[in-house]
C-alpha cells in the first residue's frame, strides 16, 4: 500500500471549488456514502458487525487523506434515519461502535486540530452517543480550516421537513414574509447552514443512488461511484476519486465557452 504522505503531499492551502473556474483540482467539500460494510463481511463469511468494525477503522485513514490533500470539509454518512429498521442487534452494535470510534479517533482529531460535528436528528440517538458527540464537538469547536462531519440519524427529506417547520414558525410570528422566502432562507435552516455544499459526492460498493443523502446540498456536486466496498476504500481509492474530480468541468448551468470567458 502506498504511504498516505506520498499520495497526498502537504499543501499550504486548498484550492477552492467555487463556481466558475477551470483548473480547480481539489474539492473544498467531499461527502461520502460509506456503503458495503455488510456485503464486504458476507463475502468473507463474517458477521455484518465485522464489516462495520473494519469500516470504522477506514474512517481515520480517509479523514487523514482528505485533510492532507487540502479538502476542508469531509462529511460521512454514518447512520441514516432509515437504518433504525435494521435488526436491533446490529443497531446496538453500531451505536456501541460509534461511541468507541468517537473516543478513539477523537484524540487524533484533537491532536490534528480537526473540528468535529454531527448533523441530522442527533437528539434521537442513545444518550451515550449524544454524550460522546457533545464532548468531542466541545473539544474541537474552536478549530478552523479542517472539518469532519458525521451524518447521524440523517435523512435529507427529514432535514427539509425540519427546515420548513422552522421557517413556518418564523413566518407565523412575523419574522419572515412567506412571499419573500428564497433558497438562502431554506439553506440557513438546514443542518449544514454553516457548511459549504459538497463539491464531490462519493458512493462506495457499486450502488448508484443518493439514498436520501444531502439531496438539496448536492444539486451541483460531482458524483463518483465505485464498486469498492467501504472497508476496502483506501487512501489510494480516495486519490482516484480526487483525480477523477480534477478532470471534470463544473459549469453550474453555463456552457463551457461561458466558463472560459469568466
Amino acid at each position: 500500500m502506498t504511504p498516505i504522505k506520498k499520495l497526498f503531499p502537504k499543501r499550504t492551502a486548498a484550492k477552492s471549488s467555487k463556481p466558475g473556474g477551470m483548473g480547480e483540482k481539489i474539492p473544498r467539500h467531499v461527502a461520502i456514502i460509506m456503503d458495503g460494510n455488510g456485503r464486504w463481511a458476507k463475502s468473507r463469511n463474517k458477521p455484518r458487525t465485522e464489516g462495520h468494525k473494519i469500516g470504522a477503522k477506514r474512517v481515520s485513514e480517509i479523514t487523514e487523506a482528505a485533510m492532507r490533500s487540502g479538502v476542508e470539509f469531509l462529511t460521512l454518512f454514518a447512520f441514516s434515519s432509515e437504518n433504525w429498521n435494521r435488526p436491533k442487534s446490529e443497531i446496538d452494535a453500531l451505536m456501541n461502535l460509534l461511541v468507541i470510534s468517537i473516543k478513539t479517533h477523537g484524540k487524533k482529531l484533537v491532536k490534528d486540530r480537526v473540528r468535529f460535528r454531527a448533523i441530522g436528528n442527533v437528539s434521537a440517538l442513545p444518550k451515550k452517543c449524544l454524550n460522546a458527540i457533545e464532548k468531542l464537538e466541545e473539544k474541537t469547536k474552536n478549530f478552523d480550516g479542517r472539518n469532519l462531519v458525521l451524518a447521524l440519524n440523517y435523512g435529507a427529506r427529514d432535514e427539509l421537513v425540519r427546515a420548513v417547520r422552522k421557517i413556518s414558525n418564523s413566518a407565523k410570528i412575523g419574522e419572515i414574509d412567506p412571499n419573500k422566502i428564497e433558497w438562502e432562507d431554506v439553506a440557513r435552516n438546514l443542518d449544514t447552514a454553516d457548511i459549504p455544499d459538497p463539491d464531490l459526492l462519493i458512493r462506495t460498493s457499486g450502488e448508484m443512488r443518493l439514498s436520501n443523502y444531502l439531496l438539496m446540498q448536492s444539486a451541483y456536486a460531482e458524483l463518483y461511484f465505485t464498486d469498492v466496498c467501504w472497508p476496502d476504500f483506501t487512501a489510494e481509492e480516495f486519490s482516484k476519486a480526487l483525480k477523477e474530480y480534477g478532470r471534470r468541468e463544473r459549469r453550474y448551468g453555463l456552457t463551457g465557452e461561458q466558463i472560459l470567458e469568466r
